[in-house]
């Protein structure tokens, strides 16, 4: 049986261009009554697309149609059906993030790829850091830090130096950005199970900020951290050309 399709794209024009052209080769429907998601631009739009389908939890098929594409498959209009029929099916779950604001509210969102924390200011960032409710790090100096899921293991963490964890490892990575104090740490892996919890010491002074994927609070007092294991989303790849073979191959990369 063939499944119904939805596509959705990001601004870019060679994305709006492959919507149409997809479109018209294979029909549409409205994301709500699609067996499965195409999604038509770069890494960004994946997580956009994940987001926007948290409660219904189509699967996604992503096809690379922007500047980063990790975890997008080639673009190609011939046999799609065929593709999302043979894909390798990905699960990740998300972060919870709770935030407490300096005026006491809370915000919580859900992350994908990461939570982070980064300063707001030309000062740096004063946390400290709880793990299941046992204090790991008095004080860190830093730009930032973040708690990164397997998924999000290429993407910012990667970028500060944190290390790539294949999805079945049920790691998360917490990784500090421009540590200044104490110099030599440069992280821990958690269990999947891990709670995590950071305390912004002298807020006044040093204001920060933090993100869930690309939602934001400002002017943090506390925020914490967990895994939502009850939260499946389901991301579609090629044949031979798994997450878990990218995540292997992104190792070797030169």
């Amino acid at each position: 049986m063939t499944p119904t399709l939805a596509f959705v794209a990001s601004d870019r024009p060679e994305a709006q261009q492959a919507r149409a052209a997809l479109t018209a080769r294979y029909g549409g429907v409205p994301e709500a009554e699609a067996d499965v998601i195409v999604a038509l631009g770069g890494d960004g739009q994946m997580l956009e697309t994940l987001h926007a389908n948290l409660r219904r939890r189509t699967p996604v098929f992503g096809m690379n149609r922007g500047s980063v594409g990790f975890l997008m498959n080639d673009f190609g209009e011939h046999d799609l059906p065929e593709r999302i029929a043979s894909a390798e099916r990905t699960v990740i779950h998300p972060l919870q993030m709770d935030a407490w604001t300096e005026s006491g509210e809370v915000h919580t969102g859900l992350a994908i790829n990461e939570v982070s924390l980064l300063r707001q200011t030309r000062q740096t960032a004063k946390l400290r850091i709880t793990i299941d409710d046992r204090v790991r790090l008095e004080e860190l100096s830093c730009d930032g830090c973040m708690v990164a899921t397997p998924a999000g293991s290429t993407a910012y963490n990667l970028s500060a130096h944190g290390p790539i964890i294949p999805l079945n490892a049920r790691i998360l990575a917490l990784t500090p950005i421009s540590a200044f104090r104490p110099r030599r740490w440069r992280g821990a892996l958690l269990s999947h199970e891990a709670r995590v919890a950071f305390e912004v010491l002298e807020p006044d002074k040093r204001p920060v900020s933090a993100t869930a994927d690309n939602f934001e609070v400002r002017r943090v007092a506390r925020v914490e951290v967990r895994e939502r294991r009850d939260v499946a989303l389901t991301m579609l790849f090629d044949a031979g050309r798994s997450y878990e073979e990218r995540v292997m191959a992104e190792q070797f990369s030169q």
